[in-house]
């Protein structure tokens, strides 16, 4: 019997995001690649227990609103069992930051629950019950690199491999996806991920003519803050530089770690940033 597991929940990051349309249910479809990011994760310390518990490292996570807990009720409702154990959270990354931390953890959960209790879910149904919890649960039950279409959910992998370093800077900005979504204006996608071929796919130089994120209009006019981050890292030799989901995470890609470091150096210290190696 399984009675601990610590599970690494990564980032990821969106490279391009098109929100295509409205649908009839009140979500949106989108069109994006998720690309993890492995070096920056959350950690979940998972033990059986005689009755639930759930502790964060950040003492505001603490409440029943967490993925983690709805993704532990929704195992408890499918299978019409208790699940009794204490989850513990690392918080490393931020939140509210357009990195998916939230939905990763979710993911986690459902994962190191299968396992421990022999819940017997494969992926397709892993993927199912993750999209009950959120748009971008199911990509992290595999967490590799994927277009993904409709809601998200419809994820179709790619070989995308950046072996160039990435700085990540987030100004602390907490924008809520439902605001940011109320905000935008819907359009066709002039680029089909799809139809873009392996080699285009891993060149960087390519990046600036294929990708944008349709959030960044409204974000940047909204908080400017954000839009100087993305100039200061393209002003500064970033070959592509981006915001991750509905922000207020802006990542650039660089030649070189020296270059990433320089320009990290630049924001001010009250922002996290980071440089992250790039091929994973």
């Amino acid at each position: 019997m399984v009675k601990y597991i610590e599970i690494k929940s990564p980032a990821k990051i969106n490279i391009g995001l098109d929100i295509v349309s409205k649908r009839a249910d009140g979500y949106h479809n989108l069109q994006t690649i998720f690309y993890p990011l492995y070096e920056l994760y959350d950690i979940i310390k998972i033990e059986r227990s005689h009755e639930f518990s759930f502790t964060s490292s950040k003492k505001e996570l603490n409440d029943d609103n967490n993925l983690i807990v709805k993704a532990k009720n929704l195992l408890e409702k499918k299978f019409s069992r208790k699940l009794p154990v204490n989850i513990h959270l690392e918080k490393n990354i931020p939140v509210g930051a357009g990195l998916g931390g939230g939905s990763s953890n979710a993911a986690s959960v459902l994962l190191a629950l299968n396992d421990m209790f022999n819940l017997g879910m494969k992926k397709d149904i892993l993927i199912r019950y993750a999209l009950e919890l959120g748009s971008d649960v199911p990509f992290f039950i595999k967490a590799k690199p994927a277009i993904g279409k409709s809601r998200g959910e419809i994820l179709i992998e790619v070989k995308l491999n950046i072996t160039k370093p990435f700085l990540i800077v987030n100004p602390g900005i907490h924008i809520s996806t439902k605001e940011a979504f109320a905000n935008i204006q819907p359009k066709e996608s002039k680029i089909d991920f799809k139809a873009i071929n392996e080699n285009d796919l891993n060149n960087i130089s390519l990046f600036n003519k294929l990708f944008k994120n349709d959030f960044e209009e409204y974000v940047f006019k909204t908080y400017p803050e954000i839009s100087d981050i993305k100039k200061i890292m393209t002003d500064n030799g970033a070959l592509f530089s981006l915001m991750s989901g509905s922000g207020s995470t802006v990542y650039g890609i660089f030649k070189d770690i020296g270059t990433a470091e320089k320009v990290r150096k630049s924001f001010p210290s009250k922002y996290l940033s980071m440089v992250l190696e790039g091929d994973f």
